[in-house]
């Protein structure tokens, strides 16, 4: 059953955004440890231990409370159109790794081009809706990237991201912190 906090139930009419950016939310900690190690896990609805992950389990895990495997969703476009990921160019994979395929943004960046909408890049906030991945990358190398959630800065001037970057999964007024390369939206 897609998730829904005890307020949420009985109303029809929440979006999937909403119910995505809710999602995030739920999944805040951040005492999760930051641990970008490749490890071995099942197929499909895998997952790394709850207390570690980066950037994408935020993704992955907020996506799962909706009943959308990415692990899943990902290496199945992988398998038929593998020549589009950036795989070969970047890590020299021949073929796809359920373990990882899903954890690496790039790979994310692909499938929500592909599979979902991409959006304009701009500097202005309110351009970023609720329920929309934005990604980035830090200091020109490191591959980033988070979720926009319905919850605003004090002032109200910007969205408020779940993302992990070091400090555990935590929604933080990050939005132009960082270079953004990216911006999406996706519903199954």
């Amino acid at each position: 059953m897609p998730y829904e906090s005890k307020a949420q139930q009985g109303r029809p009419n929440i979006s999937f955004e909403t119910r995505l950016s809710k999602a995030a939310l739920s999944i805040i900690n951040p005492n999760v440890i930051y641990d970008p190690t490749y490890k071995s896990i099942p197929y499909p609805k895998g997952d790394v231990s709850k207390n570690k992950g980066v950037c994408t389990d935020v993704i992955i895990r907020a996506y799962r409370k909706l009943n959308i495997d990415l692990q899943k969703e990902v290496h199945e476009d992988m398998k038929t159109n593998f020549s589009k990921y950036p795989n070969l160019k970047k890590w020299g994979m021949k073929r796809t790794d359920t373990n990882i395929d899903h954890r690496r943004v790039p790979n994310l960046e692909v499938f929500f081009e592909r599979k979902g909408k991409k959006l304009l890049v701009t500097d202005k906030a309110q351009d970023y809706k609720t329920g929309e991945i934005v990604t980035w990358i830090i200091n020109g190398k490191l591959p980033h990237i988070g979720i926009v959630t319905h919850k605003k800065t004090s002032d109200g001037m910007r969205p408020l991201l779940v993302h992990n970057v070091g400090s555990g999964q935590v929604l933080e007024d990050c939005l132009f912190k960082y270079k953004i390369v990216g911006h999406y939206q996706y519903e199954k």
